[in-house]
C-alpha cells in the first residue's frame, strides 16, 4: 500500500478545487491501494493562515481530513529535528517539515511545489 502525504495546498484543492489535480495524480490518490495522509503540520499551517485572514474555509480541517478518507499524522520530535539535516532548498518551514516526515515515514509527498519536488524524497506531482 502506498502512502501519500498531502501538501497543504493539495489538501485544500482536494476539498475546494479538485479540478486543479492532474489526472495521473487523481488516479493514484483514488486508487484503493493508496493511503492518504495529512500531517499535523498542514493542519497548523491552515490554522495559522485562517487566523491571519489569508485563508477562508467553511469546513474545519479535521472534517476535511475525514471527508477525503485521510489519516492524520502527528509531528514527532525526531521528525522536527530531522529538518536540520535537509538541504536548504525551501525557505518554508511547513514544507521542510513535510519533507522530513515523508523521509522518516517512507511516504510520497503529493505537491505542486517545485521546491518540494527538488528534495531527495519520493514525490507525486499534483499537476500530473
Amino acid at each position: 500500500m502506498t502512502g501519500y502525504l498531502l501538501d497543504t495546498h493539495v489538501l485544500l484543492w482536494a476539498n475546494a478545487a479538485p479540478e486543479r489535480l492532474g489526472p495521473h495524480a487523481t488516479s493514484r490518490l483514488l486508487d484503493e491501494g493508496s493511503r492518504l495522509i495529512v500531517s499535523a503540520v498542514a493542519a497548523a499551517e491552515i490554522a495559522i493562515k485562517r487566523s491571519i485572514g489569508r485563508l477562508e474555509m467553511s469546513v474545519e480541517t479535521d472534517a476535511l481530513i475525514d471527508a477525503i478518507g485521510a489519516e492524520a499524522l502527528p509531528l514527532t520530535i525526531q521528525q522536527a529535528g530531522f529538518v536540520a539535516g535537509l538541504p536548504f532548498l525551501h525557505r518554508d518551514p511547513f514544507d521542510r517539515l513535510l519533507v522530513a516526515q515523508a523521509l522518516t515515514e517512507g511516504l510520497s509527498i503529493v505537491t505542486a511545489d517545485d521546491q518540494v519536488l527538488a528534495y531527495p524524497v519520493d514525490t507525486l506531482d499534483a499537476r500530473s
